[in-house]
């Protein structure tokens, strides 16, 4: 008996399977960076073999290192660093940060909104947010001698991915919004995390 032959789908189809995922996406079954392949791959997939890889594995509970959830990040004369698989209470994360650097790794975040709002403010420090690629992103705050950049790899934006509304009014500080390729570290990123330079 041979192998199945693949079935053509529909964007019905493929709707189906992003809602599924984003519904995996915020049960932290998988992360925003996981979600983003996955659902990529839903809107490629031309046959139902291929649309049935965009969600095998699938695990049926959330994973270690998910419960702890976050609301707000505040960093004074210090260092903070959120990576990895991390939960967001809402849609909103309220920031802080003075004499002191705030790095922000949504790539493995976990959550089911539409929009993640990240607000507050940074005086004399750094504030930086990684989120991955195809994936909206808004800057926007008042700027006092300060440096802002916003560093999107030119790809299409992922269907149903959140979009991603960043406001951080800056005074003697600079801003970062960079997206990453799944598992894509810089030199300066390894040199900065091994190193502490």
């Amino acid at each position: 008996m041979g192998s199945p032959v693949p079935a053509p789908i529909s964007d019905g189809d493929r709707e189906r399977v992003s809602e599924l995922l984003q519904q995996a996406c915020g049960d932290g079954r998988i992360t925003l960076e996981e979600f983003s392949v996955r659902v990529g791959a839903a809107w490629a997939a031309s046959t139902d073999i291929e649309l049935a890889r965009a969600t095998q594995g699938l695990a049926p509970l959330s994973v270690v290192g998910t419960a702890r959830t976050v609301e707000k990040v505040v960093t004074v004369l210090s260092e903070r660093k959120r990576r990895g698989r991390w939960r967001l209470r809402s849609g909103r994360l309220k920031v802080f940060t003075l004499l002191g650097s705030t790095k922000l790794d949504l790539r493995e975040v976990i959550t089911g909104e539409d929009v993640i709002e990240i607000e507050g403010s940074c005086l004399f420090g750094e504030f930086v947010v990684i989120v991955p690629e195809g994936v909206e992103v808004e800057l926007s705050g008042m700027n006092a001698l300060s440096s802002e950049e916003l560093r999107l790899a030119a790809v299409p934006r992922l269907p149903g991915t959140p979009v991603v509304r960043v406001r951080v009014d800056a005074w003697f500080s600079s801003v970062e919004v960079r997206s990453k390729k799944p598992g894509d570290t810089t030199v300066r990123d390894w040199i900065s995390e091994n190193l502490g330079l």
